[in-house]
């Protein structure tokens, strides 16, 4: 690293950039007037320059403060203002290296950045990029500090800084103990206690996930609420009008443009508290859909209201809500899956397209055995042996025998019996009525899969060990056996979005990644290059996940009410954590492990695809590669050698952390890098990565593109499928469309649910994409600067490649009959609802 040399003049001019607080734009008006203006005073902020070439006399070698001096000329720029300052520097303490910073006004504010005028040609500028709250210096029990932009290892960072960088990891630890406050930088680790309630009585109660052989799980931030009076092991909650309250460490929190966006259209899932009101106001029936009509008019014109609605509305928040809304109440933009053909999602080839190309493309395998077997624990679970038999499927391979479908990889499974029949008996003792599900499928010579059979099993009415009962139902395209056949293809679209939202989502991407937040912060210096490389991957990430505790996964919470297991939804995915493993996370190993790939040293990412045409798993290796190229250039210029690894202090802390506390119910898995090689730096970065940006974007956001329109993606399912002479197969038989809604998710449900996902699949107006970074000013080594933009103009090529194969009509499975062109991974987007763009993060 290049050293800092002495600087000779003793005036340094610089310019502080901050954001004031503000009220949220949601804020009725007289509630505005009534609070304090949070207005920054510049003679009550002050900063200290600190040398990072000349410590003190004492011990501890602290470099040396230049005298305090404040703020002054405010200048407003939009939402940001600018500050001059003028430090007095003595020549003989040399460059500083970092300021303190102390605020005596009344509120907090956000500092974006120090910039200093050095009349030094080896410096020019000098930046300190700070992205951070600042409170009143009375909350804090520590200076706050900040560093140069300039990346240190540990061994590498000047003397007279190391007692700064130390102090600073210690404070963001914590003690352990207390009640978190917001303006508390803590990170800590917690389990996730806090979702059930029970105090509110029995059906609150849920299991503590984590911390035990039975319920292994990822840890949580810590907040320090105190224990429920029921139960001391569990977190009390907050009431949820105060869920943005929930604290995660101020930085971590939304910033405030992104939570305006995120709170306003939050307003629709307030739908679900303000549905009994509206029911017994305005007679408003919120019980069924007849028709896959009446469900397209929710988007084509909302639901009507009566025009006295509002004066017989007694809740303010209703009242607000409606005037607010008008007739567009209620609405919801168009899905693309309907946009272009309103029923192409219910044919065979849509279906099976979007196992390789719709929300949940990482589940689908190749079938190495006939019949397919279970792994469940047969002295529990008794003979689970699939029953679709050879006759069924046999003269649907184009001429092949079944051995010869699977020997040329051609026979595909969709299994989710083993991870739901552990549930069934329990979910089917309330209201919904799920089966677990198999479904095998061909892949034909143009790339297309077609669904030869599906499984759909129940326990044995006597007892689990007595094994499944299951029936096996083959396409038809008339009569009922078409309607029959459309069900069974339900049943395992419901499997498959619970399987989806839980396992896929939110605990491999949003679960898995926060303990690598929390260990990051601290272990990792800001000044260290990990820390910069990482950084970026993780914001937003602790409070969408805090709101999402509080809001979507807690008891009785939003998951619970629509998603099929209910209230063992999150105890699912407890069981499911139990074979995770962090190296199967790469996409090559988990497309291998799937048995839809094998190792080829010539290819560029390792690997050849053996169904060409899988649009996920094709853009996924684009993206992965050029990841670990990006990855592999930034690490490669800090560490020379293994040894350099082996010896740093920080990087080794935080890869205990990880394994230790983070992840610390798998922390004896012999699986997990040992982190003594610049390979295993270069993989396991490359991991984390991968999770929190493409990963997460290609199971987000396209939530509600495809599950928008509830028919093609239902959540839930309400009765089994219907015998032969029943009510319900003489409704299914004369309309088909009537008995199949009367199946899937309710009216409210559906309601409840696709408010939900739209507001989880849009992107906010300050999203940060892959590649890009929220300061130019992120490192001072030029190296890196220049690797990012090589790694920039890479996303950019895929961006090209990945539309001309969507225009390839060759390759069937990139629009499908629905003709929606698969753009999940496509690296950039707009702000909005656009079904497309890679976040760095799990920000939403």
């Amino acid at each position: 690293m290049a050293s800092i040399s002495k600087l000779e003049n003793k005036k340094i001019n610089g310019t502080v950039v901050l954001i004031k607080k503000r009220p949220l734009d949601i804020v009725p008006p007289e509630v505005v007037q009534q609070q304090a203006v949070y207005e920054i005073l510049g003679h009550k902020v002050t900063l200290q320059l600190i040398s990072s070439f000349t410590g003190d006399s004492g011990k501890e070698m602290k470099g040396k403060l230049g005298n305090p001096t404040y703020l002054r000329d405010e200048n407003n720029s939009g939402n940001e203002s600018k500050f001059n300052v003028t430090f007095e520097w003595d020549e003989e303490v040399g460059a500083p290296g970092a300021f303190i910073i102390k605020n005596f006004n009344p509120s907090e504010f956000f500092l974006k950045k120090l910039t200093l005028e050095v009349d030094d040609p080896s410096h020019g500028s000098m930046h300190f990029v700070c992205n951070s709250w600042v409170y009143p210096a009375e909350k804090y029990k520590s200076d706050r500090v900040f560093f140069v932009n300039q990346a240190w290892l540990p061994s590498e960072t000047p003397a007279p800084l190391r007692w700064y960088r130390e102090e600073e990891l210690l404070n963001l630890r914590g003690n352990g103990t207390g009640k978190l406050e917001e303006w508390d930088r803590v990170y800590d680790y917690a389990y996730y206690n806090d979702l059930g309630d029970p105090e509110k009585g029995s059906d609150y109660v849920r299991p503590i996930l984590g911390g035990s052989e039975k319920y292994p799980y990822p840890r949580r931030g810590r907040t320090g609420r105190p224990p429920t009076k029921t139960d001391p092991n569990s977190e009390s909650r907050l009431p949820l009008i105060m869920s943005f309250g929930i604290y995660v460490p101020r930085d971590e929190k939304f910033a405030p443009l992104k939570m305006t966006d995120f709170v306003g259209i939050a307003l629709k899932v307030i739908v679900q508290l303000l549905v009994p009101e509206l029911k017994s106001l305005a007679n408003i029936s919120l019980n069924e859909f007849n028709s896959f009509e009446e469900i397209l008019k929710i988007y084509e014109e909302g639901i009507d209201l009566p025009n006295d609605l509002l004066q017989r509305s007694t809740t303010h928040m209703l009242k607000e809500f409606i005037q607010s809304a008008g007739q567009g109440f209620l609405k919801y933009p168009m899905p693309q899956v309907i946009k272009e053909d309103k029923s192409a999602w219910r044919t065979d080839e849509e279906f099976a397209r979007e196992m390789l190309a719709g929300i949940n493309p990482v589940c689908i395998c190749a079938l190495k055995e006939f019949p397919p077997t279970s792994k469940l624990d047969q002295k529990v679970y008794g003979d689970q042996t699939c029953k679709i038999t050879r006759e069924q499927i046999q003269n649907q391979l184009d001429g092949l025998t079944i051995e010869e479908a699977i020997k040329a990889n051609q026979l595909i499974i969709l299994d989710h019996h083993d991870t739901i029949m552990p549930y069934v008996r329990q979910i089917n003792m309330t209201s919904t009525k799920i089966y677990a599900s198999r479904t095998i499928l061909f892949l034909r010579k143009d790339g297309t899969l077609k669904p030869l059979a599906i499984e759909l099993s129940l326990p044995h009415p006597d007892g689990d060990q007595l094994g499944a009962i299951s029936e096996v139902f083959t396409p038809h395209e008339d009569g009922i056996e078409a309607s029959i056949w459309q069900l069974a293809k339900a049943y395992v679209a419901v499997n498959d979005s619970g399987v989806h939202q839980l396992i896929s989502h939110w605990l491999h991407t949003h679960a898995a990644i926060e303990p690598f937040v929390i260990a990051t912060n601290r272990q990792l210096s800001v000044l260290h290059p990990i820390y910069k490389l990482l950084h970026p991957h993780f914001r937003d990430t602790m409070h969408i996940n805090a709101l999402a505790r509080q809001t979507l996964l807690n008891a009785g919470g939003i998951l619970e009410q629509t998603v099929f297991p209910t209230k063992y939804a999150m105890e699912m995915t407890s069981v499911a954590y139990k074979d995770w493993t962090f190296p199967d996370q790469a996409l090559p190993v988990d497309l291998i492990k799937r048995g839809v790939a094998i190792e080829d040293p010539e290819s560029e990412q390792g690997v050849r695809l053996l169904i060409e045409d899988y649009p996920y798993a094709v853009d996924g290796l684009e993206i992965w590669s050029a990841i670990k190229n990006w990855v592999q250039e930034y690490c490669s210029f800090y560490y020379k050698t293994d040894d350099m690894i082996q010896k740093d202090t920080e990087l080794q802390a935080w890869w205990k952390e990880v394994r230790e506390d983070g992840h610390g119910d798998k922390k004896s898995e012999p699986w997990w890098p040992k982190m003594q090689t610049l390979k295993e730096l270069i993989d396991s970065c490359t991991i984390i990565i991968w999770i929190a940006s493409a990963l997460h974007a290609a199971i987000n956001f396209g939530q509600y593109p495809y599950g928008g329109y509830l028919p093609n993606r239902p959540s839930m399912s309400r009765r089994f499928m219907p015998e032969p002479g029943s009510p319900e197969y003489e409704e299914l038989k004369t309309n088909p469309e009537k008995g199949y809604l009367r199946t899937i998710t309710p009216q409210l449900q559906t309601l409840i649910g696709i408010s939900t996902i739209e507001i989880l699949s849009i992107h906010s107006s300050d999203e940060i994409y892959l590649g890009q970074r929220d300061s130019p000013e992120w490192t001072k080594d030029k190296e890196p600067i220049q690797a990012l933009e090589r790694f920039g103009k890479k996303l950019a090529e895929i961006e090209e490649k990945i539309m001309k194969m969507n225009n390839d009509k060759k390759l069937k499975n990139r629009m499908g009959p629905v003709k929606m062109p698969y753009t999940l991974l496509y690296p950039t987007s707009e702000p909005g609802l656009t079904g497309k763009g890679i976040p760095n993060s799990v920000s939403i």
